[in-house]
């Protein structure tokens, strides 16, 4: 049933139908989405000018207490942004968002992180239980710093090749912006291996990575996957995440005394100038992005004793032989 011509849902509705709605970044649009699951039930119906900030003050407790305090702050934050662009449709006055008055406190930035040791384990396991996919998945994703989308949704057209290897050239799925994934020979020679066992020929236009089924991984199966494979290797209770590569990587290419400039080209965001990135990361051009990754192999020289720089530790597959280096086709 379509929202009152005056209530907070329409003026939504109204917002997803501009072309500034359809400018932003897909990830920008599903968290909007997301959010707009747990406020329209409450306030769809309403008319902004009737939610007092004792309503917003129970609904946000109310998210912390029965979801999480991330997504209470996620919800508030996206109220805010919908607030104003209700008042630029004039549903409300600008300067009358009740939540101004709640206390929208930011939960405290992760800061697990996986070391190189224990990501190899967790792609031997993969492969070797069959989660070949996933394999390739965490080995580029660690290489690479870049998210988990990014990675799911890399295709065979993305890739590059120059004299010192093949890395990937595509859009983030969060920010739009340019990136650069640069893999090591390794990880490389993985790749080449998961997409020589599948038989088939790939589309330049298809994702690469796929799961056990053959379907290109969402974000919902990636996560599964690498569930089960983490339980498998590290236990039930481990906790950390595909997502804490990123600052895995981060951490360490400040200590190898990468530049900051070179890890915003290399993650791809604002690293450089926004405050907010380098607590969450620090706890674009090719050559840039490799002196990250050579400051990486310093920076893990100086984390694990008795390791030389630009050594790898192979990934020693059993059931993966030796191949070529080729070009992804």
């Amino acid at each position: 049933m379509a929202p009152p011509a005056d209530a907070l849902g329409e003026a939504f509705r109204r917002y997803r139908a501009t072309e500034e709605w359809a400018k932003k970044a897909v990830r920008t649009r599903e968290e909007w989405e997301r959010c707009w699951v747990r406020i329209n039930p409450v306030f769809g119906d309403l008319p902004p000018s009737l939610v007092t900030l004792e309503h917003i003050s129970a609904f946000r407790q109310t998210i912390a207490v029965t979801v999480s305090e991330r997504e209470a702050h996620r919800c508030i934050k996206i109220w805010r942004a919908l607030w104003q662009v209700a008042a630029a449709m004039r549903f409300c006055e600008k300067n009358a968002d009740p939540s101004f008055g709640v206390r929208n406190t930011e939960p405290q930035k992760r800061s697990l992180r996986w070391s190189e040791g224990e990501v190899v384990r967790l792609a031997k396991a993969a492969w070797r239980t069959g989660f070949k996919g996933l394999a390739c998945v965490i080995a580029v994703a660690w290489d690479s710093q870049l998210s988990p989308v990014d990675v799911r949704r890399l295709k065979s057209a993305d890739g590059v090749r120059d004299a010192t290897g093949v890395f990937f050239l595509l859009d983030r799925a969060k920010t739009g912006r340019g990136a650069i994934g640069t893999i090591s020979r390794r990880t490389e020679r993985l790749v080449t291996a998961y997409i020589q066992s599948q038989g088939v020929e790939l589309l330049a236009s298809a994702p690469i990575f796929r799961n056990r089924s053959g379907t290109a991984y969402s974000k919902d199966t990636l996560g599964d996957d690498f569930r089960d494979i983490r339980a498998l290797v590290f236990g039930d209770k481990e906790r950390r995440t595909l997502a804490d590569f990123r600052r895995s990587g981060a951490v360490e290419s400040i200590a190898g005394g990468a530049k900051i400039e070179g890890m915003a080209a290399k993650m791809a965001n604002d690293i450089d100038t926004s405050r907010d990135l380098h607590k969450t990361y620090a706890p674009a051009e090719i050559t840039a992005v490799r002196d990250v990754d050579a400051a990486r192999r310093l920076g893990r020289r100086k984390a694990e004793t008795g390791t030389k720089v630009g050594t790898e530790p192979a990934w020693k597959l059993e059931q993966l032989k030796p191949v070529h280096a080729k070009p992804l086709k």
